[in-house]
């Protein structure tokens, strides 16, 4: 199976939580990161006592984990600094299945898909995570029990204790139920199989406490019950609510698609640019639940936006921490560099091929050939001048450039030895405006 290298994150060894708050369920409370939860009471009195074990899992449907997952991975994180053990599950066998979506059956995927995916997830989730010391992590896979089971053991030993009553009325069974597209009886046995993961954990591991998103709460519920009724013991889970902008709007999607966590599906430069586009009114409850700055830190940033909103300080803060957690603090600061560079404030010429086209990918794009780099032909085929009046004029007027050198001289042909990377120029007129000349290779 081919897995991905995955570097741990630097930036998360240094971080603690926010010692204002004496119990850790309190600092979740108000970095919004309880939305339902078993016994507030008992939840909180358990985090507060002697180390306890908790999990959290996360289904191999795609190839990366996205910033919905980030969501949980933040809060294993979270909770291990405070001295709890963490077990990170990834389902090889639940992602042979596929939770139920509101709308329509998921389409399966192979089982050698679903393996390569899970080696993925797997690299992905250590980087968050302590796998040394008192508090370390484990990671488990769910297909390691479930697959040596026969269907009559299953439902013998499992899905005897499930009431097809409670069953039909969870949330997304029953919308499914109710729709045209109906639910098939896989797709059905879903929440057993979850349940069945807890209860596995709690007996291998002394597993207590689950954490997962508010729309997984009938799945999460179907373990602790699961538990209680197997066990005799109660144990809990906490949901965290949906992330949605402030306009009512899904979060965790740049034009369109999906941020990814992996750097191939979307780039460090991609994901510093979508923290940093985040709207004033949304980036203080970022700041709270993506990043582990302290309260008093986010509060002053929150007077900032408040104050002096067109500085952005909190939106600056917001993209470089979770870039950071994500990708690596260097890999931010060549992020921050390329920014920096396409504007004249920075060498262009410094920067590696792959920032460069992240950094470039959203501009206006034409490829050029040999005869093709005149000045007065890359402002007009680039579309930064509508004809080549309007391009001599810009140059004649100071605001021309080409890989943020001026030119002045509107007959001037570029060298080829000033192809960034051997291939591409970076065009400029004015301050603000931005295209991409490519020669091809």
């Amino acid at each position: 199976m081919s897995q991905r290298t995955e570097t741990p994150v630097s930036g998360l060894t240094g971080q603690r939580n926010d010692p204002s708050f004496g119990n850790v369920y309190d600092e979740l409370v108000w970095r919004g990161l309880v939305y339902v939860s078993t016994d507030e009471s008992e939840l909180r009195d358990l985090l507060a006592g002697s180390p306890i074990t908790f999990y959290c899992g996360f289904d191999p449907t795609a190839a990366s984990l996205h910033l919905g997952n980030l969501v949980q991975l933040l809060t294993m994180r979270r909770l291990q600094l405070a001295g709890h053990r963490p077990l990170g599950l990834v389902g090889g066998s639940t992602g042979l299945v596929g939770d139920p979506r509101p709308t329509a059956e998921r389409t399966m995927n192979t089982k050698e898909t679903v393996a390569e995916w899970v080696g993925y997830l797997q690299g992905q989730v250590q980087k968050f995570l302590d796998f040394e010391g008192d508090s370390a992590a484990r990671m488990v896979n769910n297909l390691d029990w479930t697959g040596p089971m026969s269907v009559i053991d299953f439902l013998r030993d499992v899905g005897k204790y499930f009431r097809v009553g409670t069953m039909v009325k969870k949330e997304t069974v029953a919308k499914r139920l109710n729709s045209d597209e109906g639910i098939s009886y896989t797709e059905f046995s879903y929440q057993i199989l979850q349940g069945m993961d807890y209860l596995e954990l709690h007996r291998q591991y002394g597993c207590v406490l689950q954490t997962g998103g508010s729309d997984q709460w009938g799945n999460l519920t179907s373990g602790t019950e699961l538990v209680r009724k197997v066990e005799g013991t109660s144990v809990h889970a906490i949901g965290t609510p949906l992330i949605t902008n402030s306009d009512g709007t899904k979060f965790g999607k740049s034009e369109g698609n999906a941020v990814w966590l992996d750097a191939t599906m979307t780039s460090p430069y991609a994901m510093f640019q979508f923290w940093l586009n985040t709207a004033d009114d949304d980036v203080a409850s970022r700041l709270r639940v993506f990043t582990f700055r302290t309260r008093a830190e986010i509060e002053e940033l929150e007077r900032a936006t408040i104050e002096r909103p067109h500085q952005r300080a909190a939106q600056r803060a917001l993209a470089f921490d979770v870039t950071s957690l994500v990708h690596g603090v260097d890999a931010t600061e060549k992020v921050i560099a390329a920014s920096a560079a396409l504007f004249g404030q920075g060498d262009l010429g410094s920067l590696d091929l792959g920032t460069l086209e992240a950094a470039t990918a959203e501009l206006e794009s034409v490829v050029i050939g040999q005869d093709g780099r005149g000045i007065v032909d890359l402002l007009v085929s680039t579309g930064l001048s509508t004809s080549n009046s309007a391009a001599r004029r810009t140059v004649a007027e100071g605001g021309a450039y080409v890989n943020n050198e001026k030119i002045t001289d509107p007959d001037h042909v570029v060298p080829a030895d000033a192809l960034l990377h051997g291939r591409y120029l970076l065009v400029r007129r004015g301050k603000r405006n931005l295209a991409v000349a490519d020669a091809g290779h």
